[in-house]
C-alpha cells in the first residue's frame, strides 16, 4: 500500500471533521469522519511498525509495545470524542454562528476533497508501476465505494422531501458530495486495476505451469550415457 495514500487519506478526514464541525454537519457524519480518522490512524501504525521492522535486522520488543500504547491511546481518545463533538455542535446550533466560522468550515470541507481526491493517485502509480496489485485489500477500497456512493444518493434522494432552498442545501453539502463522488469515480480505476493485473498474474502461473520439465530429463540421459 502506498504511505501517500494513507497520508492524504488522514489529511482528507482530518480537514474533513473540522470543517463538519464549523459547519454543523449531522452528528452522524461528524460520527463517521471520527471512525475513519481513528482507522487511518491504525493504518499508518501498521505501515510504520512493519515497515521499521522490516528493515531492522534486529528483533525490536520495545517497538511492539509501543505500536500497542499507541493504538491504545488512540481508541480511548477517539472513543470520548464523538459524545464531546456531538455535545458542542448541539450546543452550538442555538446560537448564531458567525459567518467568518462558517466560511472557514467550508473551506476546511473543500480541501478535504482535494486531499481525498488526491489520495488515490499514489496508490494507482505504485499499482501501476509495479503492475501488480499485492498487498492490497480490495475489500477497503469496495466498501469506501458503497459508503461514498450511498452518501451521493442520500443527499440526491433527499432533494425532493426538502421544504427550504433546494439550492442552499447543495451547496451545504456540495465539498463533500464533490469528494465521495469524486472518489468514487477514481475507486473504478483501481477496481480496474485490480481486475487486469489478476488476469495478468493468472496468466503468468498458469504460463509457468505449461512449461515442460525438459533439463531434469536432459541431465538424467546424460548420466545414462556415462555408464
Amino acid at each position: 500500500m502506498s504511505f501517500g495514500f494513507l497520508l492524504f487519506l488522514f489529511s482528507g478526514d482530518l480537514s474533513s471533521l473540522i470543517g463538519c464541525i464549523l459547519t454543523s454537519q449531522l452528528p452522524i457524519q461528524i460520527v463517521t469522519v471520527v471512525f475513519y480518522i481513528f482507522t487511518d490512524l491504525m493504518l499508518i501504525s501498521q505501515f510504520l511498525y512493519y515497515k521499521i521492522k522490516n528493515n531492522s535486522s534486529k528483533k525490536r520488543p520495545m517497538l511492539k509495545w509501543l505500536c500497542f500504547l499507541w493504538c491504545g491511546a488512540s481508541t480511548v481518545a477517539l472513543l470520548i470524542l464523538p459524545k464531546f463533538i456531538t455535545d458542542n455542535n448541539t450546543s452550538a446550533n442555538t446560537e448564531s454562528a458567525s459567518n467568518s466560522v462558517e466560511i472557514s468550515g467550508y473551506a476546511c470541507g473543500y480541501v478535504a476533497s482535494i486531499f481525498y481526491l488526491s489520495s488515490r493517485f499514489p496508490q494507482l502509480y505504485k499499482n501501476f508501476k509495479r503492475q501488480s496489485t499485492e498487498g492490497t485489500s480490495y475489500m477497503l477500497f469496495a466498501l469506501a465505494m458503497m459508503g461514498n456512493g450511498t452518501y451521493g444518493l442520500s443527499v440526491i434522494v433527499v432533494l425532493p422531501a426538502l421544504a427550504g432552498s433546494k439550492q442552499t442545501f447543495i451547496l451545504k453539502h456540495l465539498a463533500w458530495l464533490i469528494g465521495s463522488l469524486g472518489v468514487l469515480l477514481l475507486d473504478f480505476f483501481v477496481t480496474a486495476q485490480f481486475i487486469i493485473y489478476r488476469k495478468n498474474r493468472s496468466a503468468k502461473t498458469s504460463k509457468k505451469m505449461n512449461v515442460p520439465e525438459v533439463e531434469p530429463l536432459l541431465c538424467e540421459e546424460e548420466e545414462l550415457s556415462t555408464f
